[in-house]
């Protein structure tokens, strides 16, 4: 099962490859957004992305599509550039987001070493470090792209 951020990148990703708009949409919604839990997001980032999925199953499906299928159909490019750009800001800042709480983190295992040592505990650093939670690095757009690359 993959996380609220690796759909938001797949999606990214389905929008920035070639074809056209509406067709890219409809993937990047189907294939990621789509599993997105919307109470997952950051509070900040819910309403944009409730937003975007209201935008994208507005229109009720002819026999043989479905909801996304015939809200892309009827949609302008403009109207699917708009929402191809609330994505990709979207994944944006999650990003941010998810950079802040790194910084957070690692402020927080800084803080925790420095008393550690200042009240000369016995304490080993490795015990100590035990209950900081632990950071994942999320990667830049250009390792991502080239991650991408390297696994066509």
């Amino acid at each position: 099962m993959s996380t609220t951020w690796e759909q938001f990148e797949g999606a990214a990703l389905s929008l920035v490859r070639s074809g056209a708009i509406k067709d890219r949409l409809t993937e990047a919604y189907r294939n990621h957004l789509a599993q997105v839990n919307a109470e997952e997001l950051p509070e900040g980032l819910r309403a944009e992305f409730r937003a975007c999925h209201e935008a994208l199953t507005r229109e009720q499906p002819l026999r043989g599509e479905d909801a996304v299928r015939a809200t892309v159909r009827k949609m302008s490019n403009h109207e699917a550039d708009a929402i191809a750009c609330s994505v990709v800001r979207l994944f944006a800042a999650m990003l941010r987001e998810s950079s802040r709480e790194a910084l957070s983190a690692l402020s927080e295992t800084a803080i925790k070493d420095s008393v550690i040592k200042s009240a000369g505990a016995s304490v080993s650093r490795h015990k100590a470090l035990k209950a900081v939670p632990q950071v994942t690095a999320v990667p830049s757009v250009p390792q991502v792209i080239a991650r991408h690359a390297a696994e066509a």
